[in-house]
């Protein structure tokens, strides 16, 4: 069986980013029978993160294009133009991008991560809203098989699309290797310094959008410093579209702390790991990847009750409801006070997720749809 998978998202440093790396190296890894033609195209961006994979797998051919996305979302997506085989030669099974869903003959294998942009487009890009609509046209017309990566996300593609349950597989994301609990004090004592942390801190992992709930998160912050005047509130992420939280994120804040984008392997993983909870009510997720990061790092959460976060989180983590700042802060102290205990319900929730088992049960996914 041949098998093209569309790379290009890979670079761009978010969870669809993550998603991207992980699934495809554990496939290389898992499957040295089939043959894998990787297919990635970016203007801007260089891909630096697998020089090493074919000398792990000889089945590899790796085709990359120097072309604008913008362009290939137009050429798919508006026009369905020019067949991906124009770029990759013949494959079995294709399995597009979250972005773009080119025309082709193999048989169509997508992942649908979220609807955010439908159940909150007041808080949504423009852009991705048009893009996405352009591209779930086409899904509906065209993929024999799609992958939701929760059973939330499942309900949403049957009751947003119309897409019968049948050609729906329900395949869980999993951690990175390259996010782990650093034991070492002297690393976490130094990556604090680095961004100026004194003492204890609550953590937010996001991308500045509205869809992550800062605004709240920041306000229940300020609440829960009447009890603990002296704790520091960090937000690790890359800009977005929140004009108002990107504005706040250039000020010199005394005891809130924007990163910005830090390094996985060392920073992220530290900082996860020397958090007193990590703080996560999002409005909205297909999955969150975040919320196991945390749990594998040893640091308690708290998270939303609605969407995929109960599903993600299971029993390990405190469920709070987005819209109530109260009821937030509530649950941080909740949290605070359990925090032993939840960070050994953590560690087993996060066991049962792995990055093996998403490629296993994604390559038959691929056999099914060639076979049928």
């Amino acid at each position: 069986m041949k098998i093209g998978l569309d790379i290009s998202q890979i670079v761009y440093g978010t969870g669809v980013s993550v998603y991207t790396k992980n699934l495809m190296e554990a496939l290389l890894k898992i499957d040295k029978e089939n043959e894998y033609v990787l297919f990635f195209s970016s203007l801007r961006q260089r891909l630096t993160q697998i020089s090493n994979l074919k000398t792990q797998n000889q089945n590899l051919n790796l085709k990359t294009f120097r072309i604008p996305p913008t362009l290939l979302e137009i050429l798919w997506n508006k026009f369905h133009i020019w067949p991906v085989e124009n770029f990759i030669d013949k494959v079995d099974v294709f399995h597009s991008s979250d972005w773009t869903q080119p025309p082709t003959k193999a048989a169509k294998v997508t992942t649908i991560h979220d609807f955010g942009f439908i159940k909150y487009p007041e808080v949504s890009h423009p852009k991705i809203k048009a893009v996405m609509t352009r591209r779930f046209k086409w899904i509906k017309r065209e993929v024999d098989l799609i992958i939701a990566v929760s059973q939330a996300t499942k309900k949403d593609i049957v009751e947003i699309l119309g897409i019968p349950e049948e050609k729906i597989r329900v395949i869980y994301e999993a951690v990175s290797e390259d996010i782990k609990q650093i034991k070492d004090p002297k690393i976490i004592k130094k990556v604090k310094k680095k961004y100026g942390l004194k003492g204890n801190y609550l953590l937010s992992v996001a991308t500045l959008e509205p869809r992550k709930n800062l605004k709240r998160i920041i306000e229940a912050h300020k609440i829960l410093m009447s009890q603990y005047p002296e704790i520091f509130l960090v937000v690790v992420g890359k800009a977005g579209w929140d004009e108002e939280i990107s504005q706040l994120a250039k000020k010199q804040l005394s005891n809130i702390i924007f990163t910005g984008y830090v390094n996985r392997e060392v920073e992220l993983s530290a900082l996860y790991s020397g958090a007193t909870c990590f703080v996560f009510p999002s409005l909205y997720e297909g999955f969150g990847l975040p919320i196991l990061e945390a749990m594998k790092c040893g640091c308690p959460v708290v998270t939303s009750n609605v969407s995929s976060m109960p599903e993600v989180a299971g029993e390990a983590g405190i469920l709070v409801d987005p819209l109530n700042v109260k009821n937030i802060a509530e649950g941080i102290n909740q949290a605070i006070e359990n925090r032993q205990e939840l960070i050994k319900k953590g560690f087993a929730q996060v066991k049962k997720f792995s990055w093996e088992k998403t490629a296993r049960e994604t390559l038959k996914v691929y056999k099914e749809v060639v076979n049928r």
